[in-house]
């Protein structure tokens, strides 16, 4: 009898663990999650393809997965629809859109010209290519596993701790986009590959960078911001190239200056201290 109890329980248990698994993703993002994954998917297929345009449109496929996985985050929180299953989900198509589509189209676009030179060093360079490459999409899974479990820097909405897995394939991307002919020299793909590297381990060192999450985008604003943000937006459609590789640009650039600058400030205030204990 107790044996049967038993098992009548384990049942119910595992019956109610089933719909808390059907319950366990929304649909509107994860259609967006599914959209992200999409995106990344193709950009994989059309740097397969190879062809400048094909590398362009892979580029152009990653940023719009970037813009697919900034909406699904702020649905969820707007929707109150957050859910475990929809953070993993999420996490495991950022894999995939931001960390092997971007490391796949900085080899292709970078290390493959340099196997019709017959150069040695542009082949050396070659070999070391898809080492870094690799070395990318480690630190996005590393990147995504720690937000996974430690959340924003100092548990707030402010800041990320380490540079964020969709810039850091924005980055790339945003290159590619603007200089569009692939590498041919072995100069100019290993200046290439010392920015891949800057960007992985950037993603998993502890620089902070501007998040963007406490914005409340239903406030009043100034009209002159409604301007600005026209003029990004048509600088954005009509010179996309310069503008994409600007706001990458700063944004990667913006959490180092502001690193170095704390460390600055605490490094002077501290032999401020120093100099203050010895007059004492």
């Amino acid at each position: 009898m107790i044996h049967t109890e038993t098992h009548h329980d384990d049942t119910l248990h595992g019956r109610r663990e089933n719909r808390r698994l059907r319950r366990g993703i929304y649909l509107l993002p994860g259609l967006l999650t599914v959209a992200n994954l999409l995106c990344g998917y193709y950009a994989i297929l059309a740097t397969l393809k190879g062809s400048a345009a094909d590398l362009d449109h892979a580029a152009c496929a990653i940023g719009i997965a970037i813009v697919f996985d900034m909406l699904d985050g702020r649905v969820a929180r707007a929707t109150n629809t957050n859910s475990d299953f929809g953070k993993e989900f999420d996490a495991l198509a950022d894999i995939v859109s931001f960390g092997i589509a971007p490391a796949f189209l900085s080899f292709v676009w970078g290390m493959r010209g340099l196997l019709a030179s017959g150069s040695p060093k542009g082949h050396l360079v070659y070999q070391l290519g898809w080492l870094v490459t690799f070395v990318f999409v480690t630190c996005c899974a590393w990147r995504l596993a720690r937000f996974n479990v430690h959340g924003m820097a100092g548990g707030g909405s402010r800041y990320f701790a380490g540079l964020p897995t969709p810039a850091a394939a924005g980055a790339i991307a945003a290159v590619v986009h603007a200089f569009w002919s692939p590498i041919q020299d072995w100069r100019a793909s290993l200046l290439w590959l010392l920015w891949v590297l800057g960007l992985a381990l950037l993603m998993v060192s502890t620089v902070r960078y501007a998040g963007f999450k406490d914005i409340r985008w239903g406030r009043r604003v100034p009209s002159t911001a409604i301007v600005l943000l026209a003029l990004l937006l048509g600088a954005m459609f009509f010179y996309s190239e310069l503008t994409l590789l600007l706001i990458a640009g700063i944004y990667v650039l913006h959490g180092v200056v502001l690193q170095a600058m704390r460390s600055l400030r605490h490094r002077h205030a501290g032999r401020a201290e120093s100099g203050a204990a010895q007059n004492i």
